[in-house]
């Protein structure tokens, strides 16, 4: 399958990682030596900025977002003194329109922010230890709110990218883990770009960091089978959603990296539009280590949905990749010294180091994970395709293998030429 265009959003406010750690302290930490520890970890993920949903105004004509809005103001409660009251939000003057000690106005925020604590509503400070912050039904309110511009913000860029009419897309492959609606996402992309309502829809939900690259599988699948199929794929996660609370060091680690954006292809077995295709899907592989069901674990909780992460993850990819993707890439003729470039999922620091060790990779190998990673945190699926564009846009030689991990535990990957 030809790749005719990629497209990439991101919400439109950013938030620096030191005021992302002063935040978390307030929903985390239970004293001073957790203070320290959050800080040097948020320190240490290789993050330098995130985007989030939450930071941006909620439309003032949508009266739900409003009213979600409204509820996520309020002012946070002075907490007794034997509940981390020493880690209480500091009162700041805003200039937002809000009065000091006063909430906000529905659908105001980040743009004019003062402090760390001006720059989102949505996570009142920890009131006692045992505060784990908003329902899983506010997140998933928060979800049907902001998911859809942002896929459909993607969608956009790519198809303008090819310059094809959208009525002309015949498959539509979504993917996301931190959400569920229905009418889904998928909908919304065929009302606000004018896609066929005949058009085939397929979801890919809740696989994790390696999403996209099963959306792309099937999406090549589409294209291989149905003559003159166009398929467009869109990948969106909104993982700010689902910042935990306490003192658990592996949801910390996951609050330090995780943030929000979407990305799209555009693709088909011939050429379309009036831009050729810079890259073709070759084949995919797919891989659940054994023996490691346990390593890493997404769920659905009763307050936004909990990562597991075992320490082990990064030991188990160093030892297991090599040999998998050696007797993968065998099968076409190739070894791992023919790769040319390397689209993987920077899932972390320990995460890309893991795979450097185990396919012998020099620095320059990583330096779009890396910096994917610094400017944009880790934003679960469409993160890989954010590394993928920014090799094409370095000019980066094919051939190209991207690689991407999640619970199984699971190894994906996918060649391109």
């Amino acid at each position: 399958m030809k790749i005719h265009a990629l497209g990439t959003s991101l919400p439109s406010h950013s938030i620096a990682q030191s005021d992302s750690a002063e935040i978390a302290a307030t929903l985390c930490c239970e004293n001073d030596q957790h203070r320290r520890l959050l800080t040097t970890l948020y320190r240490r993920t290789g993050v330098k900025s995130r985007h989030s949903v939450l930071l941006d105004p909620i439309p003032v004509d949508d009266v739900a977002g409003a009213d979600f809005a409204e509820r996520h103001s309020r002012p946070s409660h002075s907490r007794s003194s034997h509940s981390r009251s020493s880690h209480s939000r500091p009162s700041h003057s805003r200039s937002n329109g809000a009065i000091d000690g006063e909430p906000a106005p529905a659908g105001v925020n980040s743009a004019v922010a003062t402090s760390p604590f001006d720059q989102q509503t949505f996570y009142p400070p920890a009131q006692h230890s045992h505060d784990r912050g908003p329902t899983t039904g506010q997140r998933s309110k928060a979800y049907r709110i902001h998911a859809a511009k942002l896929a459909i913000d993607a969608a956009m860029d790519a198809l303008s990218q090819c310059e094809i009419a959208a009525d002309s897309i015949t498959h539509l492959v979504t993917v996301s883990c931190t959400g569920f609606q229905a009418p889904g996402v998928d909908v919304a992309l065929i009302s606000a770009l004018g896609l066929p309502a005949t058009v085939s829809r397929t979801h890919v939900g809740f696989m994790g960091c390696h999403g996209a690259i099963n959306g792309l599988r099937i999406a090549k699948a589409f294209a291989d089978s149905v003559p003159d199929a166009r398929v467009l794929l869109v990948a969106v996660e909104l993982c700010s959603l689902h910042q935990q609370y306490g003192w658990n060091h592996d949801r910390i680690v996951s609050n330090a990296l995780f943030a929000d954006g979407a990305a799209a292809i555009v693709g088909s077995v011939g050429e379309i539009g009036r831009r050729q295709s810079a890259i073709e899907l070759q084949d995919s592989y797919s891989l659940i280590i054994p023996n490691t069901e346990a390593m890493m674990s997404w769920e659905i909780g009763d307050h936004g949905y909990e990562m597991f992460l075992s320490a082990e993850v990064p030991d188990i990819i160093r030892h297991a990749t090599n040999d998998a993707l050696s007797k993968w890439l065998a099968k076409s003729g190739l070894t791992l010294s023919d790769i040319r470039s390397w689209a993987i999922h920077p899932g972390g620091p320990r995460i890309l180091d893991a795979c450097s060790d185990a396919l012998n990779l020099q620095a320059c190998d990583l330096e779009s994970s890396r910096s994917v990673l610094s400017r944009c945190g880790n934003m679960s699926s469409p993160t890989v395709l954010f590394v993928l564009k920014e090799l094409l846009d370095a000019g980066r030689s094919a051939p190209t293998l991207m690689l991407g991990f999640g619970p199984g535990l699971a190894m994906e990957a996918a060649i391109f030429s």
